[in-house]
């Protein structure tokens, strides 16, 4: 099938369901653009703040499309094109895109509370508690993931006549590995993480205390990333993966305690010019090779070796896919910080609906770019080695195929693309492991005050939650490889997505209105995560791995008991809301 006709599908789909489902869901949720949103009626110009759309949209987007629409689809692929594909627009239609929506919604109409304070509201307090203790765990499991897949990329290797090229045509470091000559692609983008990293401090000194001017922040980002590959071609770095993994968690230590301002920020921004110029260069890509006639060349279906290395197609693969489909992350960002910016209560669907839609254009462009662009032998040989001695490096992968897509559509040396490649999910990835470690600094703080009546000091000292998170990141990331980590990270974030829906479908219905479009969706999410968790839980005494049969014990307790308290309000007589709500 053409690249062109696989996305002309997408976009006719999204189209439709953006002009005529998102609005539907509007109608029985009440959307009123009389009613003054949190951000007007609490503008404190801090954190409630009356905000443009297209701004407020590229803050929330940006937010939510980490690295797990690249890394999800690149290792669910092995089922086939079509499955992944059908549940990427299937999924981010009816399931992803009504979640983010409605959760971003109602997080606005309970004044911008997170999904945990609508869980109190609607469940009480055992609901604000199990939130944050699932939570915890789920963020655990992603930091983790996301370290051992960006340790592993960034010690990439490639045999230089699979990129096309011979030693001394290509600007590519080279090492002998059992008689091939292997390129250093990941020591290019190991120096380019490093020089982006020393530069933040300082452009965030420019920004915050010098107060230069946007334009010229912009064109100082844009300079030090350029800057940072050319370093990197001439000095690419070459470290181990275990020392990668140390010096990132020491760094991710540092950022989640400093002001947001002196690395969080500036480093976002200079980020952002790598991750919107990947995707730009892949629709362009797509679009070019389409038009001569470039096809998805993988098989249609793989079921047989799919289920060898993840298990049956369902429920697996509906986890596997964390993100692009559906993602529990996302009500996350929608209750911490878009639910506070949002001027009209309308832009909650343009924001919450059509950014999951654009997450999952990225989704299915990966798929596209894996699917057409690189051999099917080599992405197996990659992301799932025969050999165990092999660590799997899906990063690697979609990067190797960006860059032969590159090549194709623009004529961009297939190297040079590829390390741009790994630059545009390491940009992914470093900004979700800084957010999230910070983000999850602030749950041991909330976890403290319920199991306390008085928390001690060290347990409130910022240190010591941020380094608390780092180091049970440190270690799920060190004693499991990337390959064992993504499906329980993956079937713990589709179970926060299911919970929220649950939280999401009480307030609904205590408000007395439709909610089949929410339960409906969480019910299936419900039955397809505890479904994965007793596969993942079997596999995991099997080989004796406890550290992660107990994280899984443990994501059973929480939504138990979630699912439980859910229950009981379901079947407790209906009540009118309270007076003032809506």
């Amino acid at each position: 099938m053409n690249v062109l006709v696989v996305l002309g599908v997408v976009f006719i789909a999204f189209g439709l369901a953006s002009r005529f489902y998102s609005r539907y869901i509007a109608r029985i949720l009440g959307e009123d653009r009389a009613n003054p949103t949190p951000a007007v009626k609490s503008c404190d110009g801090r954190d409630y703040v009356p905000t443009k759309t297209y701004i407020v949209f590229a803050h929330h987007f940006s937010a939510i499309s980490g690295a797990g629409p690249i890394l999800g689809p690149t290792m669910a692929i092995l089922y086939g094109f079509v499955p992944a594909w059908l549940w990427l627009v299937l999924g981010a239609i009816f399931i992803g895109a009504v979640h983010d929506f409605t959760s971003l919604f109602v997080s606005m109409r309970e004044g911008g509370k997170s999904m945990a304070e609508v869980a109190r509201r609607t469940l009480g307090n055992p609901g604000f508690n199990l939130f944050i203790g699932f939570t915890i765990v789920m963020i655990v499991l992603v930091t983790s993931s996301f370290l051992s897949a960006t340790a592993i990329s960034l010690t990439s290797l490639w045999p230089l006549a699979k990129i096309g090229v011979t030693e001394g045509q290509t600007f590519l470091k080279t090492v002998v590995r059992e008689g091939v000559v292997m390129g250093r692609i990941g020591g290019i983008a190991s120096m380019s993480v490093i020089v982006i990293t020393l530069c933040s401090p300082f452009l965030g000194w420019l920004l915050y205390r010098k107060g230069i001017k946007t334009a010229y922040a912009y064109l100082l980002a844009l300079g030090v990333c350029v800057g940072s590959v050319f370093l990197g071609i001439a000095y690419p770095v070459t470290l181990s993966t275990t020392t990668w993994m140390v010096i990132i968690s020491v760094y991710v230590l540092f950022a989640a305690g400093v002001p947001v301002w002196v690395i969080l920020q500036p480093r976002d921004l200079i980020n952002v010019q790598i991750l919107y110029g990947g995707i730009i260069l892949m629709v362009v890509s797509l679009f070019a090779t389409g038009v001569d006639g470039l096809s998805v060349s993988i098989p249609s279906f793989n079921l047989k070796e799919g289920v060898q290395n993840l298990g049956f197609i369902w429920p697996m693969m509906f986890c596997t896919i964390a993100c692009g489909a559906i993602s529990g992350f996302h009500s996350l960002v929608a209750g911490g910080t878009t639910g506070k910016q949002l001027a009209c209560e309308t832009d909650a669907r343009r924001v919450g609906y059509n950014a999951m839609l654009l997450e999952s254009v990225l989704a299915v462009c990966v798929l596209l770019a894996l699917g057409a662009a690189m051999n099917f032998g080599d992405y197996k040989s990659i992301v799932w080695p025969s050999d165990p001695a092999v660590k799997s490096n899906p990063i690697l992968a979609f990067s190797l195929a960006a860059g032969h897509l590159f090549n194709r559509g623009l004529g961009i040396p297939v190297a040079l693309g590829s390390v741009f490649g790994i630059l545009l999910v390491e940009g992914f990835v470093v900004t979700t492991l800084d957010a999230a470690v910070r983000l999850n600094r602030y749950l041991f703080e909330e976890l403290w005050a319920i199991l306390f009546k008085q928390t001690p000091k060290l347990l409130r000292n910022y240190w010591f939650n941020s380094g608390l998170s780092v180091v049970l990141m440190w270690i799920l990331a060190y004693s499991n490889a990337f390959i064992a980590l993504w499906p329980i990270f993956g079937t713990a974030n589709q179970l926060l997505a299911a919970l929220v829906l649950l939280a999401v479908s009480a307030w609904l219905l205590l408000r007395r209105k439709k909610n089949v479009f929410t339960l409906i969706p969480a019910v299936f999410m419900i039955t397809t995560t505890v479904a994965s968790l007793v596969i993942l839980m079997t596999n995991y005494i099997r080989s004796r791995n406890y550290i992660l049969a107990f994280a899984d014990a443990l994501l059973m307790i929480l939504s138990g008991g979630a699912i439980w308290l859910f229950l009981k309000t379901f079947l407790r007589p209906r009540v009118s809301p309270r007076p003032g709500s809506a």
